[in-house]
This record gives structure tokens, sequence and C-alpha cells, in this order.
């Protein structure tokens, strides 16, 4: 070993000892005639003092010229520091390595950004130098954080009986909702393998096996439009069990909740999780994942607006749709006629909505608003009984269907309780969403789709309106929610034939088209199958939920843009002409 102790390991205990520290450059201070250095490993922050009597001038000399982020290696002796110059925010605050040998083993060229510096670059920019941006102090929190997070996981699941396998790869494309990475095979010509969206087909198969209980840390890959918490290739707590139901995976992953809270966050959960059905979080929320962390729940006055001679929400109520709105509670004061405007334009343009109706709460309990003087007293009376609403309060409504009023309001609630802030940045709020419907329609199409895949099993007591009303038809089916974000999902498997034909069927999948995509789990399935069921926790998600952050790509190590490029190694990249022929390939330039 080229060191005896890491930069963050010194204490006052070690006072007197020889010690050899290896490092990166993070600050320096020429105090004339002797050269204090900041060295900074993955451990920690050790200060060196290069200088009389320890170093003679020509040590000195370098350690001056020794360029920052350079790879140093110092060998001194630990001493107490000056009265009065300890640093209580560092673990080696109290003492000093006094140097007697100072060795640069690789120096840095000018770097365009240093990890220490309090303003950050442009994300390109730290893309581009990840090297050196995963140096900074909360890139590498972020990836402790990540490791000891997934360790939790192992080991809980370790504990549960959990046998670990590790899936193909390369497979066959079994179109899943995304569209597939395609990888183009040089021994088969004109064939391709598919990068796997999930291990989905393979676990299942696993429980036909006999497996029982099943756990992989599971890369996935997706190639679908980018957002802030989405990546091409990504990495997710892949599980399936045997003979079990909905309960018993929930209360499973219960209990890794808890342990994770408890054991990364030193916060305890009570459980079980609270549930809630899909109908009633769009109902309650306006979305699948609420943010449970503040109220503004959505209230329905339809059945009010009907009554009134408003045009607009007479209009709404008459025509089938939906008059809903929500309780900023105190907010009265706090949004002027300008910031309501930009409110009304965020609602309109992000999510297609008509406009935004509102109403202050005055202090004698009345409702006003420029539209309040065409509805009658009893109508906005009713509408501030329905609404909660107490002097000091703003309420805002949507007239819309029931798919803008939902989006509207979940996506003007989020904000509202951002910009009042309403949300406690260390609470963990962790609930699950169930029952989810087992298709959606395509409107321009018409046809149905499942809403998670294709082999996700009815609710028993739905089972009939498989053929009579699908869209009544409610899956077996669960999220796990964590502050508003999707952070895992699930179902009970479709294992008999019968039904697994009713689904194809009417997904529009004939028997041929389903023997050519997914024969080989089909057939799995006539050899005894269990009853099984499973889910998928987005590993990367948890950590970005847990840490606080909002943008994904800052709980992973080498991440994609939202183009889905490298900036450091610039993949996708160019591939020569016989690497093309080789794979049987040309690409539509060439061909031209």
């Amino acid at each position: 070993m080229l060191r005896t102790h890491t930069c963050g390991q010194l204490r006052k205990e070690h006072v007197g000892t020889e010690v050899t520290l290896c490092g990166w450059v993070e600050s320096k201070r020429d105090h004339g005639g002797a050269v204090f250095i900041d060295l900074r490993d993955r451990y920690g922050l050790t200060q060196v003092v290069v200088g009389p009597p320890e170093a003679g001038e020509a040590l000195i000399a370098e350690a001056g010229r020794v360029p920052m982020e350079s790879v140093v290696l110092i060998r001194g002796v630990v001493a107490d520091r000056l009265e009065g110059k300890t640093n209580s925010k560092l673990a080696t605050g109290d003492i000093e390595v006094r140097s007697v040998h100072f060795e640069i083993l690789n120096p840095c060229a000018t770097p365009p950004f240093t990890p220490g510096q309090s303003d950050l670059p442009g994300e390109d920019l730290r893309l581009k130098y990840r090297f050196l941006d995963l140096r900074r102090p909360a890139m590498l929190r972020a990836m402790v954080l990540r490791s000891k997070i997934v360790k939790t996981m192992r080991d809980y699941f370790a504990e549960h009986d959990f046998i670990d396998v590790e899936t193909p790869i390369l497979g066959r494309s079994t179109p899943e909702g995304a569209r597939d990475y395609l990888v183009p095979s040089r021994v088969h010509a004109g064939k391709f393998y598919a990068l796997p969206q999930s291990p989905q087909l393979y676990k299942q198969i696993l429980m036909v096996a006999g497996f029982d209980r099943y756990i992989q840390v599971a890369k996935c890959f997706r190639d679908e439009d980018l957002r802030a918490d989405r990546q091409p290739e990504f990495t997710q707590l892949d599980l399936e069990m045997s003979f079990v139901d909905h309960e018993d995976i929930i209360g499973l992953i219960d209990g890794l909740v808890a342990r994770t809270a408890e054991e990364i966050l030193g916060k305890k959960v009570t459980l079980p999780l609270p549930r809630m059905t899909y109908e009633e979080s769009m109902r309650r929320f306006g979305h699948d994942a609420p943010d449970l962390r503040f109220a503004m729940e959505i209230v329905d006055v339809t059945p009010v607006a009907a009554k009134t001679e408003f045009r607009v929400f007479r209009g709404t109520a008459d025509a089938g749709n939906f008059v809903r709105g929500i309780t900023v509670k105190d907010a009265a004061t706090k949004y002027s006629r300008r910031q309501i405007d930009e409110l009304t334009e965020y609602v309109k343009n992000d999510f297609g909505a008509k406009g935004l109706a509102w109403f202050r709460v005055e202090d004698d309990g009345t409702l006003w608003s420029p539209i309040s003087k065409n509805l009658e007293a009893e109508h906005l009376a009713e509408i501030k009984e329905l609404m909660s609403g107490q002097p000091g309060d703003l309420l805002m409504f949507l007239a819309d269907t029931w798919e803008v009023t939902c989006k509207g309001l979940a996506g003007l609630r989020k904000r509202l309780a951002g910009e009042l802030g309403l949300i406690d940045p260390d609470e963990l709020n962790c609930s699950w969403v169930t029952e989810f419907p087992m298709f959606e329609k395509d409107e321009e199409t018409g046809n149905w789709h499942a809403m998670h895949h294709p082999f996700t099993a009815p609710l028993a007591s739905d089972l009939s309106l498989l053929e009579s009303s699908p869209e009544k038809c409610r899956a077996q089916a669960y999220d796990l929610v964590i502050n508003g974000s999707e952070a895992g999902g699930g179902t009970i498997r479709i294992h008999d034939a019968a039904t697994q034909s009713k689904v194809f069927d009417l997904l529009g999948i004939d028997e041929a088209t389903a023997e050519d995509r997914f024969g080989f789990l089909l057939n799995a399935l006539k050899y005894g199958a269990p009853p099984h069921g499973g889910i998928a926790l987005g590993i990367d998600r948890w950590v970005m939920l847990i840490a606080g952050l909002d943008n994904i790509r800052e709980v992973i190590a080498f991440p994609k843009t939202q183009k889905a490029s490298d900036l450091m190694t610039e993949a996708p990249g160019n591939v020569d002409a016989d690497q093309l022929t080789e794979l049987h390939l040309r690409t539509a330039k060439s061909a031209k």
C-alpha cells in the first residue's frame, strides 16, 4: 500500500505518528515560507503543512507549484494544530500533517471547474467532465447513499429467503409499452436481440421452475423520451414470488421501506403504509402517485355548478363534464391578480385547461372574485361549504373533462405547495395505490392497451368484466408512492391459459402474434405454473427521493442527457463500414 492512512482517518491519538497519505489537492495556501494543502480522498480531508523545520526550500517550492486537483503522496508526522486554528467542521480538524516528503504522483491539467467551487457550472459541462464532477462531496454522498440502499435491499431479501438470479441482457423483442433497444446479430443475419425493458418474462419462468422467491438488481433499457427523473438505462430491484397474493407482496415491501428508513435516515415508519385505490387517488388528488405531504385535496362541486346560471359552470355540468377545485389555505392575500393570471396560463398551456376560476374567502365569510356576481349567494355558500373555505382561503376551480381537471389540479396543487413552502424536505411519506384499471383506450385508434402489461391478472371479482365491460375491469396491480413519485410497481400475474387468452383477444393479439412474441412463456405456463406475482422498485428513483433531490442524473454515476447521449464518452458514436457489413446492416445515409 502506498498509504498508511486515509485522509479522513487521523485524530488526536495519532499525534507523533509518522504517516503516508495519498489524495487530491483540494486547495493550497502559501503563507510565505510554508505551504498549507488540503488533501482530499473519498474518506475525508486532511490539512498538510509543507514548511520548516520538517521541509526544506526545495520541497516547499515543489508544493507551491503543484496544480489544483493533482494526485500527490505526502509523508510526514501528525501534529496538533496551533491554538485557535482547529476546524470543528472537519473530523480531522484537530490535527495536521507536517510533511517531510512531498511527491507529485500525477499533475492535473487546468480543470474546467474544481469540485470544491461553490458556483456549479452547467450540467452539460459537468457531464462531459464527469470524472471531475464525481469528486464533488455531494456526488460522493449520493453514490455512497446508493450503495447503502442497495446493500440494505439485498440484506433484507436474503433474510427472507430470496434467491439472487441474473437474467439475460440479450433477449428478444417483446414489446412492453416503450421502444426496445435493438442489437443486430452478426451470426444470425437480419435478426436482432433486444435489451430488456425489464426481466418480466424471465422471472415468471423462474416461478414456473419452482424457484419460489427471486430477486435481482437488474439493468433495464427503454428507448423513450426522457425527463428529469427518467433515463434510457436504469436500475431496478426486481422480485417475484410464488403462492402469494398482493397482500403478501405489499406487506413484504412495507417491511423494506421501514428497514430502509431506519437504517439510512434514522426514521421510524408506521406500518402498514397507507393505501388507497386508483379511483380514490384520482378523485382526491388527480394523480395516481399523490404527494401526501400536504393537503389541498380536490373537491367536486359539479352538483352545485349544475344549478347555477353561470354559463361556464352550468355548461360544463350539462355537457357531462366536471367542476372541481382545491382550497389553498391562508393564500387569499399571498397571490395577486397578476400571479393568478400566471397560474391561469400555466393550467392552460401545460394541461389544456380552458381557464381557471377562483374565489377569495373574505373576512365576513363571503366569496369574492370577478365572477362572483354571476352566481347567486346560496350557490356561493354551497361551494364554500363543500370546499371547507375559511376567511383568508383561496379557492381555485377548473371546469373541464375529468382528465383535464385531474391533470390540471394535480399540477396546480404541486406548484402551489412548492411556492407556499408546504413541503417538508425532510419528510418521507410512503403509501400505496392499488386496483388500477386493467386497460386504457387509445383515443385515436379506439384499441385497448394494458395499463401495466398483458400478463397482469384482473381482480377475481372483475373477471367477468373482461368480456362485458373491460373499461370497468380492475387489475391486481399496486404502486408504491414516495413523496409524490412512483417508486415501484407490481402486479399479480395471470397463470392460467383461459384468462390469458381472453386478455390477448381484448388487446387484439391473435394466437399467431402471441406465439411469436411470447411463445416461450406461454409454453412454460402449460407446465405447472403456480400463482405468482412481483414488483419492481426503481433504485435510481429511491436514491433520488431519499436524498431529497429532483434530478435522477444526480444519483447515477454516468448518466445520459435528456437526448440519451453520454457527453463524456460521446456515445452513441459512429461505427466503421466494416462493422456494419459484419452485422448485415447499412445506414440510410450510406445507402443513399
